[in-house]
């Protein structure tokens, strides 16, 4: 067989190639299940695809007919002779462009049900896209693959010496000859595909990046998309990273937001049937795109000073969990809030499934390593304790941005324990913490118990836990947190991982330092992981002796301008958040209804304090609920293990609104109340 290769770009209608021309026309692009599909003005120039939301068809003017551009579609073909008419009476239409992509790093894929629509990756976002034939979207298609990336593999490609065999053996050439041209074939062939096979890291390397900068914008401004599109080519990459023209435009209900104009239900006559419905769910999904808030509101009251010295002096050697301290050492969110911030680079998990699937274990397990280590760097300068939940507290976290969708739950007082579970793209996470804290005068040491399970949709699961946390300098000096121990990774199928958490020493001048090793199933080094959990961690293959030529697996996000003195991350800020319509979709038992944490939120320290003292009798009578024989709502134990599984229905209960099984467990309560509960 001949060497395979990606597919052709498909010919113009009189045998050449468009690649040279510009594409301009009117698509139907997918919006959300509300709208359906929209018509959209696409315009294709120079390696970037930009679109305009249209009110009318008739109204399109976004090009001159002096333009050397192809149109696809009837309705812009005929649109474009009526512009050459009335060129010279009236002046263009100025169109606002709400999308940006750059097709040098997107990919392209044809639908395989149906012969009008098409897809065009990002690093991050898929867009949907419909022409109005087959020949339409052949026309789109060959610059769309001039520019984009293959998604061709070195393992996609072979060769076959079969016919040069037989060729030679019909000339009368002897066997051991012909064996030895093909393996100087064999040998050349290998060459070539080792150069393949580095053009394709290369690639790799450069959507990881992409995803990283991307996901670093998710929260700017992106409503001030310039539609200068000469001025952004002219720049090229230049904003890549500063959110000005970010890839977040492309996705796939961005141009719905409130500040652009709504389409008139006269345009309505001119879109697809909006009730079809996607029969290719791997293709992303779509969400409504809303910012999320990036600083705490500005405290009410003026705060004072405490000791923690005069409230833990008397416990030194006691579990802290059972310490009731003022809400004045409290960060304004709650224990179940605090793990769904181990969730912040989520994205590291998603590249590890699209790694897994391509074919390349090792990636997936560096990328799960990565993670791992990624949800301490948030614990960096925070020195309050999070909210103990009442027994029943639940906490959900819808991020469409991110594509995933979180819920957590207090399971058990005592012991503590929380259990969470957590669905992204082709993976599902979950586990249950239960946390032991003991004060030893100087410091306090938090010893986390339970296994954390993450599992891919193609079968392979990865376990951990996590390792020790120490708070230092509790009477005197700065008060600083390090965490510490062996985290084993381990794996059910090519890999596992070890990592090793260096405790900080008095005299360490490089401190959060963690290093690590991915080995195979015969205990071979894969590669080798370094770095610190606070920043950032690189790897190497093999042993890792050679630390020149690493390459850069999770950065850290760059701390918030608007720092508190609770030193929360721009993402822990919006943990707490009440977004428009929320309130009314969540249950009574939701962190963020939980009013003392509300009030130390809006700096409100003498109600929060009164709250939390009325909440904690509820607390001190929790032991007694739990023993009369209440049971989670949402999670169950799984056999002697005790851990915790979620049972499912939460999320179709909140689309109900059916949560008259959930207790308002904030609310006032008597003894009696407890007894019948």
């Amino acid at each position: 067989m001949p060497l395979t290769r990606s597919k052709s770009l498909p010919a113009t209608e009189n045998g050449g190639s468009d690649s040279g021309r510009s594409v301009a026309g009117i698509l139907y692009k997918w919006t959300n299940y509300g709208k359906g599909w929209r018509s959209r003005w696409f315009l294709l120039r120079d390696g970037i695809l930009s679109y305009s939301k249209i009110r009318r068809p008739e109204n399109v003017n976004l090009l001159s007919p002096s333009d050397d551009v192809k149109l696809i579609g009837d309705i812009s073909t005929d649109r474009f002779s009526r512009m050459k008419s009335c060129s010279g009476r009236s002046r263009r239409k100025h169109h606002k462009t709400i999308g940006i992509v750059h097709l040098k790093v997107s990919s392209y894929r044809e639908s395989k049900s149906d012969h009008r629509k098409f897809y065009i990756f990002t690093a991050t976002k898929t867009l949907h896209l419909r022409t109005d034939s087959r020949s339409d979207r052949a026309a789109c298609s060959s610059p769309v693959n001039q520019w984009g990336v293959s998604f061709v593999s070195p393992k996609d490609l072979f060769i076959s010496t079969e016919r040069l065999k037989k060729r030679l053996l019909e000339e009368g050439m002897n066997e051991s000859l012909v064996t030895e041209c093909e393996q100087i074939v064999d040998s050349e062939f290998s060459e070539v595909q080792e150069q393949i096979k580095l053009l394709h890291e290369e690639r790799t390397k450069l959507l990881d990046v992409l995803r990283q900068l991307e996901m670093a914008n998710l929260e700017a401004e992106t409503s001030g998309i310039h539609d200068n599109v000469y001025h952004l080519r002219n720049h090229k990459y230049s904003s890549l990273g500063r959110g000005k023209y970010s890839e977040c435009s492309t996705s796939a209900s961005s141009d719905d937001k409130q500040e652009f104009e709504d389409i008139s239900e006269e345009d309505e006559a001119s879109f697809h049937d909006t009730k079809e419905s996607f029969s290719e769910p791997d293709v992303g999904s779509v969400y409504t795109h809303f910012k999320r808030r990036t600083k705490l509101p500005d405290p009410a009251e003026k705060e004072r000073g405490v000791s923690l010295w005069s409230m833990i002096k008397d416990n030194v050697g006691k579990d802290l969990t059972r310490v009731c301290l003022p809400v004045y050492f409290n960060e304004p969110i709650s224990s179940l809030q605090k793990c769904f911030e181990d969730l912040e680079y989520s994205y590291l998990l998603d590249q590890a499934y699209e790694y897994g699937k391509s074919g390349n274990s090792l990636l997936r397990a560096l990328n799960v390593a990565a993670f791992a280590v990624s949800g301490y760097a948030s614990t960096e300068g925070r020195h309050c304790k999070p909210f103990n939940p009442l027994l029943g507290e639940t906490y959900e976290a819808d991020f469409p941005e991110k594509g995933i969708r979180f819920f957590s739950e207090k399971v058990s007082h005592h012991p503590t324990v929380i259990a969470c579970h957590c669905e992204g793209k082709g993976w599902k996470f979950w586990g249950d913490t239960n946390l032991r804290s003991k004060f030893w005068g100087r410091s306090i040491q938090l010893e986390p118990v339970g296994i954390l399970t993450l599992e891919f949709d193609d079968g392979e699961i990865f376990q951990w836990s996590k390792v020790t946390t120490t708070i230092y300098n509790i009477l005197l000096g700065k008060l600083y947190c390090d965490h510490h121990g062996i985290m084993q990774i381990r794996g059910n199928c090519q890999y596992s991982c070890t990592l090793k958490f260096k405790e900080q020493s008095i005299l360490d001048r490089n401190p959060h330092q963690v290093n690590g090793f991915v080995e195979d199933v015969t205990g071979k080094k894969a590669a080798t992981v370094f770095g610190k959990w606070n920043d950032s961690l690189y790897y190497v293959a093999g042993d890792g002796l050679n630390k020149a030529s690493a390459s850069l697996l999770w950065k850290a996000t760059k701390p918030p301008p608007n720092v508190t003195r609770y030193n929360l991350t721009s993402f822990a800020m919006s943990l707490n958040e009440l977004t428009p319509g929320l309130q009314e979709k969540l249950p009574p038992t939701d962190s963020r209804l939980r009013p003392d944490q509300r009030h130390l939120e809006n700096g409100e320290y003498e109600k929060a304090n009164e709250e939390k003292q009325r909440l904690e009798r509820r607390q001190r009578m929790s032991r007694q609920i739990q023993e009369s024989g209440w049971r989670p709502r949402w999670f169950e134990p799984q056999g002697e293990s005790e851990s915790y599984k979620y049972t499912g229905g939460y999320w179709e209960a909140r689309d109900d609104k059916s949560w008259d099984d959930c207790p308002n467990i904030f609310g006032e309560f008597t003894e009696e109340v407890v007894d019948c509960a």
